[in-house]
């Protein structure tokens, strides 16, 4: 029998919630678990139900999304994060992709793409697509956490250097294919065609991203791109 995919729905508008319970209570093999109407309430939630997908607002009274998404990370790591916003290019999106979230959909999304997000992000894939991640971290790339962020005026030139070696040890583990492959994955190019690019098999590219998530120690494709991008592998647009 298939499994059911459990979803926590949190938002604070009531309406919504409504809506997006109604879409998915159709869809045979999701099953709603819950609802909450600000972050906090939604963390205690994830944590009673363990869902395997929540939905989740960012601006909310009180916690907001960005908050309970890394409170939920922390404590419920299995539960995967789909951020709801009304802007495809959202800076709190960005934000609550840095906390671990594992993409975002526009609250205007239609049923069909709200289905396919839902069992995209509960199946590991990124929902983000590769390319609007790439857009984002273009955008928001300046916005990183500078190396030297909160080093005394002094030790500046040092805190850089020491926080640049250590941003580039989280790399060492990988072999030259896998930089490659995460080079690519931030670049925007889906498996299929990574697997082009390289003259491989699709399934070896899903080893080989399997492998690269492992060693980096993050939760999926989206976190690949950001740790990319924060270690230097690959760099934002300027201008």
């Amino acid at each position: 029998m298939m499994t059911s995919i459990r979803i926590l729905l949190v938002d604070d508008q009531s309406l919504l919630r409504m809506g997006f319970r109604m879409v998915l209570e159709a869809e045979p093999g999701f099953e709603v678990v819950g609802e909450a109407a600000d972050g906090a309430s939604g963390v205690v939630a994830a944590q009673a139900e363990k869902p395997d997908v929540i939905l989740m607002d960012v601006r909310m009274p009180g916690m907001s999304g960005i908050d309970a998404t890394a409170a939920i990370v922390r404590t419920v790591p299995e539960s995967k994060i789909l951020i709801l916003t009304t802007f495809d290019l959202d800076e709190y999106a960005f934000a609550a992709l840095r906390a671990g979230a594992s993409g975002f959909l526009l609250k205007d999304a239609r049923p069909a793409e709200l289905i396919t997000a839902i069992r995209a992000v509960a199946a590991g894939d990124a929902v983000v697509s590769p390319r609007v991640t790439k857009q984002l971290l273009d955008l928001f790339g300046s916005r990183l956490p500078a190396a030297h962020e909160g080093a005394a005026p002094g030790a500046a030139a040092g805190a850089v250097a020491d926080a640049s070696s250590a941003l580039g040890a989280r790399l060492e583990p990988l072999t030259e294919r896998e930089r490659e492959v995460l080079v690519a994955i931030a670049e925007g190019l889906s498996n299929s065609e990574i697997a082009v690019q390289f003259v491989v098999s699709e399934s070896t590219v899903k080893t080989h991203v399997g492998r690269v998530l492992l060693k980096l120690g993050v939760r999926d494709r989206v976190q690949a791109v950001i740790v990319a991008y924060e270690t230097g592998l690959v760099l934002p647009k300027q201008g």
